[in-house]
């Protein structure tokens, strides 16, 4: 595997430069973050980007995300230029060697938190989430609370140009079930299987966060019974899924070891981190540490192993500790702890399977 971290830019609170001071980072996950949704990217753009990243000592291992347009998501019938622009952002990504793209499917919210610097008893801070508080407040005065919590940065799936218009985003959405956003989802994927062939382009869906309707909105990456449906439907290697424990582990009635091991040869990207439940609905970020929290971080790890995982994989969402100003659940500290944690169980099980 490799190991990285997510470079959020020039605009990074973390520069390159400590990333790779990080024991065994060896790249990092970035993107565009100038373009939106449905712009084309070109090729110049993404090799000053990749450039960047080189000079620092490092690799750009993949591309997090290259946003999908709501008219895609939606099935209006403007998605076949916004597909063909797509498929024109793929085209720079191979031309200039990128063979990795996660993204997501899922309608309006990429992510949804209740707090984002909710205090633990060490005194760090995480990301935290309450239905009760998502079952109790307008979606529009959500996003504001969100945003002005950031810290000031702009966090992924929560542009501001985009998201102040979530009564409008609602709305077009109001007729698009679970079963239409599957099947958009599967017309999509169809469409750009020829591109990912030509370059050998991974694309690997993120799960749905958290595993469940939000505000009403569908998701449908939420568990092994539709990520295995998905692969049917767009039965192509390319067609692939970023398995992140902290999505997925949201519903604890999902098997993360065993989701693994079904998803055996088509897992393009690993976000590994923990959660602490404290009931159905309710529950916050915690330190990788499988004893910080919910999940045996070692069973889950060594499914990755098991199943020959040999992709870029990254600690995810951290705590905010030792009076760090960054973007919430985007330090540096915690971040790369969760690394050399990762890094460590991986060196164990792989050490501990060559001597059997």
């Amino acid at each position: 595997m490799i190991m990285t971290l997510r470079y959020f830019g020039p605009s990074d609170s973390i520069p390159l430069k400590y990333m790779r001071q990080v024991p065994g980072v060896k790249g990092v996950i970035s993107t565009l973050y100038d373009t939106k949704p449905g712009e084309p990217w070109t090729r110049e753009a993404v090799h000053a980007l990749k450039t960047s990243i080189e000079e620092a000592g490092l690799a750009l291992s993949g591309i997090e995300s290259v946003n999908v347009h709501d008219d895609i998501k939606i099935g209006l019938p403007s998605r076949d230029e916004y597909i063909e622009n797509y498929i024109k952002s793929l085209t720079a990504l191979g031309e200039e060697g990128v063979r990795m793209v996660c993204y997501n499917f899922m309608p309006v919210f990429d992510w949804t938190r209740t707090n984002l610097a909710k205090p633990r008893p060490d005194g760090s801070t995480v990301l935290a989430y309450d239905q009760k508080v998502v079952d109790s407040i307008d979606p529009q005065v959500f996003f504001n609370q969100t945003d002005a919590n950031s810290n000031g940065f702009v966090m992924p799936g929560w542009e501001p140009d985009r998201l102040a218009h979530v009564k409008e985003l609602f709305e077009a959405y109001k007729d698009v079930d679970a079963a239409k956003l599957f099947d958009n989802l599967v017309y999509f994927l169809k469409a750009i299987m020829p591109v990912c062939n030509k370059y050998d382009i991974k694309m690997a869906i993120h799960p749905d966060d958290p595993a469940w309707p939000v505000f009403g909105l569908p998701r449908i990456i939420t568990n092994q019974e539709n990520i295995l449906k998905l692969f049917r439907a767009v039965d192509d290697v390319h067609n692939g899924l970023t398995f992140c424990t902290g999505s997925l582990g949201t519903d604890l009635n999902n098997d993360l070891p065993g989701i693994i091991r079904a998803s055996k040869g088509r897992i393009h990207f690993a976000h590994v981190r923990n959660l602490q439940h404290f009931a159905p609905g309710l529950f916050e970020e915690a330190a990788h540490l499988s004893a910080d929290g919910t999940f045996d971080m070692y069973e889950i790890v060594k499914a990755l192993y098991d199943i020959g995982f040999d992709g870029p994989i990254r600690p995810d969402h951290g705590r905010t500790l030792w009076g760090e100003v960054c973007m919430p659940g985007y330090g540096l500290y915690d971040r790369a702890m969760g690394a050399c944690y990762i890094n460590g169980l991986w060196e164990a099980i792989e050490k501990s399977s060559t001597r059997k």
